[in-house]
């Protein structure tokens, strides 16, 4: 995008009463529609507005004017600036919060450090515009409101919006260790080892409940429990019963 003069307007006026440029040179140089450029030079558009000699702000030279006045086709070009300041890079402080809202604050530091205490100082301080000394009164709970605290959801208070919110619980998350996944016991076996016909069950198990071989042993055992009983029912058959059946 190409740069704009100062003040357009008042720019385009003084070009109008001044030179004897094409509607079309001026309103492409101030950036306005040939018409408004129009309504100017009929007195119909900026009327009161006082013309500014773009010659005398550096924005344009006299060379510059006369080449475009012969030329209709030429397009004027801002001159480029005498001295260039540099970018100022302003800081961005914390967040302004409402006299109405602010003994609200300790409620909210107190809700994130419960929900989100993941979150970090910084993070707390942006998002409802505290102070560290503040938020570690909170965790202390040396606060000299501690006892009347209640945690409260910044957002429903209005103290940050909820996309805020969002974002730096991500942020927290991308920080926070990943946690190793613990091995969770028996798993599924491959299908063309549980079709296979000659496939034997493992019977020694990692433990009392688990391992492949587990149903089968506990099978064992009801059989061998169901063998005991009738030995001792046998035992406690009498000798006549005995001699009835001989």
């Amino acid at each position: 995008m190409s740069a704009v003069p100062l003040m357009p307007k008042a720019t385009a006026v003084w070009l109008v009463e001044n030179t004897s440029l094409t509607f079309d040179q001026i309103a492409d140089f101030c950036k306005l529609h040939p018409l408004e450029v129009k309504g100017i030079a009929d007195g119909e558009v900026a009327a009161g507005i006082k013309g500014s000699n773009p010659i005398t702000t550096g924005q344009l030279t006299h060379d510059e004017i006369e080449k475009a006045q012969k030329d209709t086709n030429y397009r004027l070009r801002l001159a480029p600036p005498k001295v260039r300041l540099p970018e100022i890079k302003t800081k961005r402080g914390p967040r302004y919060t409402p006299v109405s809202r602010r003994q609200d604050r300790p409620n909210a530091i107190l809700w994130l450090l419960r929900n989100h205490p993941e979150l970090k100082d910084a993070q707390i301080m942006r998002l409802v515009g505290t102070t560290k000394h503040t938020i570690q009164q909170i965790r202390d709970r040396t606060h000299w409101n501690s006892a009347s605290l209640a945690p409260m959801d910044p957002v429903t208070l209005g103290l940050c919006s909820q996309i805020d919110l969002d974002l730096e619980v991500q942020r927290a998350a991308k920080d926070r260790p990943v946690t190793p996944v613990v091995d969770g016991g028996q798993t599924l076996l491959p299908a063309d080892v549980s079709t296979n016909p000659d496939y034997e069950p493992s019977y020694e198990p990692e433990d009392e409940y688990g391992g492949y071989g587990a149903q089968r042993r506990r099978e064992d055992v009801e059989r061998a429990e169901a063998d005991s009983v009738f030995a001792k029912l046998k035992n406690l058959r009498g000798p006549q019963e005995e001699e009835d059946e001989g």
